[in-house]
């Protein structure tokens, strides 16, 4: 796992790259390295921050370059089945034995193609000195990330935005008008874009080729592309999916530093950590996190399941305190406004971990994948043509009810079906409905449409289908694996995620609905996987999640985020929303209506992001 930095471009020199690259240093404490070049009328950087996995030596540490220096290569991922691609390759004297020499030697020997043949994590660039050509490839579901930014006479990218706005003036960095409406909406900047209009992040799935300042994007995995025409309702399902994630799980655990497991005691990481010990003759090394108040603690679930499966477990659990004092890291290593607050408890297990161990895995993608979230069933239920076509009534007549009815009437009054799906989700989270945004923001608001890329499948998907896409593309995207990325490499982690294994996507993409909700119990079949290696008794319990009491702390030992970010004149200043909307919101939310908490709490982000930004 590492950081990656390079431009093509005549502004910017090795003292450039250097700066950029050292900003990712904690995404790589083991090695540093450069490439550096003039060729024609630009100069060419690669650089590289390196945590070491696979082969700990010397001559794994990148830029790596062909035998004839014609390729340079810098990555930032693993690619768990690299084995069985260098036994594909013909060549003999390999120089070492981890899997960076065999993604370059892969790339010459079938070209960008090549990328297909990959089962990992990965952000890929190879510098074609000969043809003078920048070739980009990132995983199929987004888990490593990979930032560009290009204009009339450069081209520049990186694994984190920080290292790009490292090396860009302010005054050529223009606000994003739609990521700041999408992150109101969503609490995370989706659609490949960032909080600046000139920088994107590459797409998922894809590869790049940048020549004669121009980038050429394909598409090489999509998911809705993976979507077979009749579901698979086979008998054998629940053994293959478990050869499936069993595979999946033993690539996972390939290196050469010791690995660990994220334990939550929900389905998700059970099933990881069961399958981690099942694979394992040592006890594997579990890691979980709670809050000494009971309501948000489920160290006593995770340790259950870890006395069960025999593993070596490691818990912490936090005080206010602790946790709080996360919060002012949160904006550095996130770089735009991100509002996902079980960052927190994953910054501390990351913390924790690393301690112990280099490697975690992690549950990530089973709620997406199996229909583990509650606003599933909303799809559902306001799919029903009475329901849809009374919704405002059904909105107005909940209105007038307590707190807990006031945030169900947001849930039924949208707009039309068009923007169903990332409505249901955002009123899941509490945050700004689009109506809410219009009146909320300042001038014009460029994004009264949903714009996200439509689905477009070979069989007619449920409303829990589509939505589950919907999160699989977006929210898995664009907030769970960024939250994790972020914080993970935050202390030098390399965090893994099984479930996410493109065959298991592919199958659990193609499965019927009853296989994944049986009798209002979801996650079904992964459920019956699970069981096999721990007892259902144990794990039988209603969903609660990674999360802290946010809307109790800012009521009090975070209300001086609204006294310091919400007043007017620091509103006034940033000059992007109407006081008097901000002013309403927080005497409504500080008078006892709690369940306003999250639009406070995107507010102060925006608000406290924009305010540094303009410090800088």
């Amino acid at each position: 796992m590492c950081g990656i930095t390079g431009f093509i471009s005549n502004n910017y020199n090795i003292d450039s790259l250097k700066s950029m690259t050292r900003t990712l240093a904690h995404r790589g404490p083991d090695a540093e390295g450069y490439f550096f070049q003039n060729q024609g009328a630009n100069n060419i950087g690669l650089g590289h921050r390196r945590l070491s996995i696979l082969d700990l030596t010397d001559s794994a540490n990148q830029p790596m370059h062909s035998c004839d220096n014609r390729y340079q290569l810098v990555y930032n991922g693993e690619i768990y089945n690299f084995k069985e691609v260098k036994s594909a390759i013909n060549k003999s004297n390999w120089k070492t034995s981890g899997d960076t020499e065999v993604i370059l030697e892969a790339f010459i020997q079938w070209g960008p193609s090549f990328v297909e043949k990959l089962n990992g994590m990965f952000s890929i660039a190879i510098w074609d000195s000969k043809e003078y050509v920048l070739h980009l490839f990132r995983d199929r579901l987004g888990i490593k990330p990979l930032y560009y930014m290009m204009d009339e006479d450069s081209f520049i990218f990186a694994s984190e935005l920080k290292a790009i706005t490292k090396l860009v003036p302010k005054e050529k960095l223009e606000l994003n008008q739609e990521a700041i409406e999408d992150f109101l909406h969503l609490g995370y900047i989706g659609k490949d874009a960032s909080i600046f209009k000139n920088i994107n992040k590459f797409p998922s799935g894809s590869i790049g080729l940048y020549s004669d300042s121009k980038l050429e994007i394909s598409s090489y995995w999509k998911a809705d592309e993976k979507l077979d025409p009749v579901v698979n309702n086979n008998k054998e399902n629940q053994s293959k999916l478990n050869d499936l994630l069993l595979k999946s799980v033993e690539y996972r655990m390939i290196a050469d530093v010791p690995v660990g497991i994220f334990l939550s005691g929900g389905t998700d990481s059970s099933t990881v950590a069961a399958m981690a010990q099942h694979l394992s003759e040592q006890p594997v090394q579990t890691f979980s996190i709670g809050f000494k108040e009971n309501k948000h603690n489920e160290s006593e679930h995770a340790k259950a399941v870890a006395q069960q499966l025999g593993s070596q477990h490691h818990e912490f659990i936090l005080s206010h305190q602790d946790a709080i004092e996360q919060f002012e890291k949160i904006l550095r290593i996130y770089d735009e406004p991100f509002a996902d607050t079980s960052a927190v408890p994953t910054l501390m297990v990351s913390e924790m971990a690393r301690q112990q161990v280099t490697v975690a895995l992690s549950g990530d993608g089973g709620d997406e994948l199996f229909m583990g979230y509650g606003m599933y069933n909303w799809a559902k239920r306001l799919s029903n043509p009475v329901i849809y076509h009374s919704r405002h009534a059904i909105a107005q007549l909940l209105s007038l009810g307590d707190n807990r009815m006031k945030r169900a009437a947001e849930v039924f009054n949208f707009s039309s079906k068009d923007n169903v799906q990332s409505h249901i989700f955002s009123q899941e989270q509490y945050f700004f409905s689009k109506t809410a945004i219009g009146q909320l923001l300042k001038g014009s608001v460029q994004n009264n449409a949903d714009n996200f890329e439509k689905t477009v499948t070979n069989r007619v998907l449920s409303p829990r289908e589509a939505q589950a896409l919907f999160d699989l593309k977006n929210y898995l995207k664009d907030d769970l694996l960024v939250k994790v990325d972020r914080a993970s490499m935050h202390h030098s982690l390399e965090v893994r995620v099984p479930l996410l294994d493109h065959n298991v996507v592919e199958f659990a993409l193609n499965l019927s609905e009853k296989e994944k909700v049986y009798q209002g119990n979801m996650k079904h079949l992964l459920k019956e996987v699970l069981y096999t290696y721990v007892p259902k008794k144990i794990l039988d319990r209603p969903k609660w999640g990674f999360s802290i009491p946010l809307k109790n702390w800012l009521s009090k030992e975070l209300k001086y985020l609204i006294d310091q970010y919400l007043e007017e004149s620091v509103v006034e200043s940033v000059g992007l929303v109407r006081y008097r909307e901000v002013h309403r919101l927080k005497t409504q939310f500080l008078n006892g209506h709690d369940y306003l908490y999250n639009k406070v709490w995107l507010l102060i982000l925006l608000h406290r992001w924009m305010k540094e930004m303009h410090q800088q």
